[in-house]
């Protein structure tokens, strides 16, 4: 399974690089955001991948509603991606405000998606490409997806067993737009908004774990490894582009 990944956030919001931060969640890495404490994307010790991605219209807190960063944390601790889309889709999706997620391991990936009621919906995403944004998986009526899509699908696919990325990175270091900001996949900063960094991942049929982050825009920083004790290669059976 390969994962790639800009994260868009505002800029004077302080974050940590991912590193096992929270000692509730033993075994479980991600990236820190300070002013809630929780992740948006987090790796836990059995190899599930969780990732939470704001809906239109619902960036930033709101009164009464829980971070939507505990989410990738509750997700990652389960023992395979199903159990935790499982337990994301027993959740009052009323506690947050509106959410897309991905969770995913070596075997498969699920997107859930919670409309701010209700219960959080999932469905199996199928073998291949898939791209997720603040819309649905595949959902070329959002730009970003219609223009970067089409180039994901045409790239090379990485090699981590060659530590070979570069068809990915350049695919997340792309800005163009054409005059449309909603179609960049590398937002440039306005508004003081914008892409703050990149991950690359991989998860291995025989349990290998690969993350490469990038703690600034992509394309302006280098990928670097994070600490996952276990970096010996992977085996790629499949992949997945979120």
């Amino acid at each position: 399974m390969l994962i790639a990944a800009n994260r868009d956030e505002k800029a004077d919001r302080a974050w940590d690089a991912p590193a096992a931060w929270w000692p509730d969640y033993p075994g479980v890495i991600g990236g820190r955001d300070r002013s809630a404490g929780g992740s948006w994307m987090a790796l836990g010790p059995n190899g599930v991948l969780a990732a939470a991605l704001n809906r239109p219209g619902s960036l930033g807190p709101a009164p009464g509603k829980r971070s939507r960063g505990e989410l990738p944390l509750m997700g990652a601790k389960a023992e395979t991606a199903e159990a935790a889309t499982e337990a994301i889709t027993r959740l009052d999706a009323g506690a947050w405000r509106p959410f897309n997620f991905v969770v995913a391991d070596q075997r498969s990936a699920f997107y859930i998606e919670a409309l701010g009621e209700g219960r959080p919906q999932a469905r199996l995403l199928a073998p291949g490409l898939s791209m997720v944004t603040s819309h649905p998986p595949n959902d070329e009526s959002h730009p970003r997806t219609r223009r970067h899509l089409p180039r994901f699908r045409a790239a090379a696919a990485p090699d981590p067993a060659q530590d070979d990325w570069r068809a990915w990175e350049e695919c997340l270091a792309d800005d163009s737009h054409e005059g449309d900001l909603a179609a960049t996949l590398k937002v440039p900063l306005h508004g003081g908004y914008g892409t703050v960094s990149a991950s690359l991942l991989g998860l291995g049929a025989m349990g290998e774990k690969i993350w490469r982050f990038c703690p600034a825009p992509p394309g302006e920083r280098v990928f670097e490894r994070v600490i996952l004790g276990n970096l010996s290669g992977i085996t790629v059976t499949t992949k997945n582009r979120r």
